[in-house]
């Protein structure tokens, strides 16, 4: 929105015509973020170490588990905020908000921070309580799902591709879902934020997951905003997506501000209230720019973890036997003996390795 304001000064400085640009925009988002979630952190850490919001660390039935969190017991959570606030204020600066699908993010964004919110706050308050029960995370979960996927179906029924799904190898093949596109919404979101939520479990492991996969999307939601990138990749164009790439650079730009507290040894965690809005907006964006099934590359590690989850209680409930030491799968390998940080920086090296592949598969 300032952009818009200080624009019409073009006609007065030469060369400052250049913040029209998306590219340009995307830059001082990425870099207006950082700054303000360093800047901002640092406030905000304080002000949660003085209020003793920590995390009792010790709330599980895992001993192994205990001790090797034991250190992190009175580190901050609730840091999230931090990254809300770093990437709502450089989208107001740097976004058209009038484009739908920047209102859409933002509302995601929102909605799911308040629910996060509300969850620490009750795991916080209430002496050994987990949080929010799951039916009450879920049923706001799909409620913002239904929301949303209401919105983008009505939208998008004039479109040609509006309500198809575009299948990555096969892009010849695009079946229309028609009113089931906003059963698709619902899954997507409430996949997603759980799946981020799941794999907060170790110092930076779940914000750097997130930028990497946030960069793979600038470059998508740039590609398909452009009539020309996206006829020679042959991928859906989606008129204003583009703007969508200034959000992922805000998105990206407050990930690394906030790893700067959160790499290891972590000065605060992020909770549900950064973990639960950041995976829905991961997968409302590949929803908008119908990269849907793409995400499963983008954010890989996040679809490993949430399954190895579904897979240690569906192996237990069924055969009385554990499939890993413990899950999510990052306690697997800290179990087997992997310092924390081994396990955070090859994470992130198969997530770089997954979003470069996803690129890739634009043009196959």
């Amino acid at each position: 929105m300032f952009y818009k304001l200080i624009y019409p000064l073009h006609d007065y400085i030469q060369g400052f015509e250049i913040i029209r640009f998306i590219s340009f925009r995307a830059g001082l988002a990425a870099i207006t973020a950082f700054f303000i979630s360093v800047l901002v952190g640092s406030q905000i850490i304080k002000i949660l170490k003085k209020r003793n919001v920590s995390e009792d660390t010790s709330k599980t039935d895992s001993e192994t588990l205990k001790d090797l969190h034991s250190d992190k017991k009175n580190v901050p959570t609730m840091g999230g905020i931090i990254i809300l606030i770093a990437i709502i204020i450089s989208t107001l600066l740097w976004c058209d908000i009038f484009n739908i699908y920047i209102l859409l993010v933002l509302f995601t964004a929102v909605w799911l921070g308040i629910l996060g919110f509300f969850d620490d706050y009750i795991k916080l308050t209430q002496k050994h309580a987990s949080g929010l029960t799951s039916a009450s995370k879920l049923f706001f979960q799909c409620g913002l799902g239904l929301i949303i996927g209401l919105i983008l179906y009505f939208h998008f029924k004039d479109i040609e591709e509006g309500t198809r799904l575009v299948i990555p190898f096969f892009k010849g093949v695009r079946p229309d879902l028609g009113a089931f596109y906003v059963l698709m919404v619902m899954f997507f979101v409430v996949g997603m934020s759980n799946a981020v939520n799941i794999t907060d479990g170790l110092d930076g492991l779940s914000i750097g997951c997130t930028v990497i996969s946030g960069l793979a999307l600038t470059l998508i939601t740039y590609i398909v905003g452009r009539v020309d990138f996206s006829a020679y990749l042959n991928v859906p164009y989606i008129a204003g997506a583009g703007e969508l790439s200034i959000f992922c650079s805000a998105l990206v730009g407050a990930g690394l501000g906030f790893m700067w507290f959160n790499c290891f040894p972590a000065q605060t965690f992020m909770g549900d209230v950064g973990s639960l809005p950041l995976g829905g907006i991961l997968g409302i964006i590949a929803i908008i720019v119908k990269q849907e099934l793409l995400i499963f590359f983008i954010g890989s590690i996040f679809i490993v973890e949430a399954t190895s989850v579904l897979l240690q209680v569906g192996v237990y409930k069924v055969f009385g036997k554990r499939l890993f030491l413990c899950a999510p799968i990052h306690h697997h390998f800290q179990f087997k003996g992997w310092p924390e940080t081994k396990v955070t920086m090859r994470f992130f090296i198969i997530a770089a390795i997954m979003a470069l592949f996803s690129l890739i598969t634009l043009k196959l």
